[in-house]
């Protein structure tokens, strides 16, 4: 059985997330999709938050899984024997980001393979951090995001806001 890791802090789930699952799912007996848990960095949604909103968008996608860790990238898909990391691309900044990230990892365990997916061109523009930004100024997410989660972002987003007033 072929399996493949699409790894990833998902804070949150994007449409863009989403059509690579779905494309990458076709193309492998098994996909993981992994959240790469660092605690360095500060998230907006909880680790239990952003596995809920991935189980919840790819609930139709029978051979698709949500999974975290919080060691190494190589090492969890050896512990789950992955043949590849799946990576999407939107632009030429994303390709020598992950260059760099294929190349570390590789130096890391050199039979580390990567196969990266070109986002769909209505979906280059769009990451995690650019729904936050938009949602917590009250703009209209629900076409950036899936909609099984779209009520659950909204409602994290407002509580922050009346938090913060």
């Amino acid at each position: 059985m072929k399996l493949m890791v699409y790894p990833g802090s998902f804070d949150p789930i994007t449409v863009g997330h989403l059509d690579i699952i779905t494309r990458a799912a076709k193309m492998t007996d098994k996909l993981i999709v992994a959240i790469m848990n660092n605690s360095e960095k500060k998230y907006f949604f909880t680790l239990e938050e952003r596995l809920e909103m991935i189980r919840k968008s790819v609930a139709h996608l029978k051979n698709v899984e949500a999974d975290f860790s919080d060691g190494l990238m190589v090492e969890y898909m050896k512990k789950r024997g992955a043949a590849a990391a799946v990576r999407g691309l939107r632009a030429i900044t994303d390709f020598e980001y992950e260059l760099q990230w294929v190349t570390l990892n590789q130096k890391l365990d050199p039979d580390f393979q990567a196969l990266f997916m070109m986002a769909s061109s209505e979906n280059s523009f769009l990451s995690s951090s650019i729904v936050r930004e938009i949602g917590r100024l009250g703009g209209d997410i629900s076409k950036m995001v899936p909609a099984c989660v779209h009520g659950f972002i909204k409602e994290k987003l407002t509580a922050e806001k009346n938090k913060g007033e």
